[in-house]
């Protein structure tokens, strides 16, 4: 779930002020009305020194606040750049060869640049190919396989990140 600049600072601003209240009630008796003010001068002191202390953490935390959404951002600059559209092809290269031990596979960022890489399995040998992507195209001849396993990977829904356990 995301928020807002304005949605988290209201929130934080809530917070404080019902923590400020809270203070103000707990120093005027929890609701309690008092049967003697002892010094008038000093509860006004005390209670400018919350207020003040909690205009000082309100403007922390909305710097902090901002902070977070800045490197928010670059995460998700980041993120879009990593592998997170993957499509594979098996299929038997030659028809003496069977068991789909030939593959294709595209992995992919969000732009579609990436790589495919491919196996062809034979009887004697296997020889393996990667050729870069770039928005979906290689600058290299591709098989039909290999186009199919991009097309795959540009369909694909984007793989989320999972956490570790």
């Amino acid at each position: 779930m995301t928020f807002s600049d304005r949605t988290l600072t209201l929130l934080v601003l809530v917070a404080l002020g019902l923590a400020v209240l809270g203070v103000v009630f707990g120093i005027l008796g929890g609701g309690r009305r008092p049967t003697e003010v002892s010094d008038p001068i000093r509860l006004d002191d005390t209670l400018r020194r919350i207020l003040e202390g909690q205009a000082a953490q309100i403007q922390r935390l909305e710097k902090a606040v901002r902070a977070l959404h800045g490197t928010d951002k670059r995460q998700e600059a980041l993120i879009s750049s990593t592998v997170r559209h993957v499509g594979l092809l098996r299929y038997d290269a030659f028809e003496d060869v069977g068991g789909r031990l030939s593959f294709s596979c595209a992995l992919l960022d969000d732009h579609g640049d990436g790589v495919v890489l491919t196996s062809i399995n034979g009887r004697q040998e296997t020889r393996v190919y990667a050729k870069p992507v770039t928005q979906g195209v290689s600058s290299y001849n591709l098989s039909t396989e290999e186009q199919e396993a991009i097309r795959q990977a540009l369909e694909a829904p984007r793989q989320e990140a999972v956490e570790a356990r």
